[in-house]
């Protein structure tokens, strides 16, 4: 072959060396351009998907911050701040929506710091010590006596894991509202006599639930 020229004779065209090696380079940096915009994308839409979830989860922060601020009683700024992170944390972990658990909260203590009910259960979510007691030592949580349920973060890390756990027994979020209130055995003694759920507590949590979402919920566009 002369000239080096060599016959690409399936296609029918004559290609020189030299111009071969640059199609070669030419097709290379093709592709990894290709691949470099490809990548580039890929990571632009994953920074944005992030950037969504943290505007997101801030939203839903503020929302809570919102209902606390305007209800609570007795609680500083710092307070504040702390409650509100614990009810995202803890109904991320539990799956709530949080404005559930700050209905509960509504009910149950009107957001008063330190209340105290004359059946002995403290805090916002109004636990009883035994029951606080018993959720703490098989959790692991650090008990410090009856005192630890006058601690707001704490107080609703027992109170949102114990309406956890009676949701999963009684496999129904209505009847666990209603062994919240008033006691699990109570309420077994009633599915097995076949009575009524009591109306008054679940209809005011599930009432001012419905409230809230409708004062603090931002309509979707």
């Amino acid at each position: 072959m002369a000239f080096g020229v060599k016959i690409i004779r399936k296609a029918g065209i004559m290609v020189s060396k030299p111009i071969s090696f640059l199609l070669i380079l030419f097709y290379i940096a093709q592709t990894c351009f290709t691949v470099y915009l490809a990548l580039d994308r890929f990571e632009k839409e994953k920074v944005l998907r992030q950037q969504e979830i943290r505007i997101k989860e801030l939203e839903e922060k503020l929302k809570i911050l919102n209902i606390i601020e305007d209800f609570q009683v007795g609680f500083n700024e710092e307070e504040v701040g702390e409650l509100t992170q614990v009810i995202y944390n803890e109904s991320k972990k539990y799956g709530y929506d949080p404005l559930l658990i700050l209905a509960l909260i509504l009910v149950e203590s009107s957001f008063r710091k330190e209340q105290v009910s004359n059946f002995g259960a403290q805090g916002l979510m109004q636990v009883k010590p035994s029951i606080g007691y018993d959720l703490a030592k098989r959790r692991g949580l650090n008990w410090k006596g009856e005192l630890s349920l006058f601690e707001p973060a704490f107080n609703i890390q027992l109170g949102t894991l114990y309406l956890f756990e009676l949701i999963l027994k009684f496999k129904d979020v209505k009847k666990a509202l209603v062994a919240y209130n008033v006691g699990e055995d109570a309420l077994k003694l009633r599915l097995r006599s076949g009575q009524k759920l009591p109306a008054y507590f679940l209809s005011k949590v599930l009432k001012t639930y419905k409230e809230l979402k409708e004062k603090y919920e931002q309509p979707k566009s």
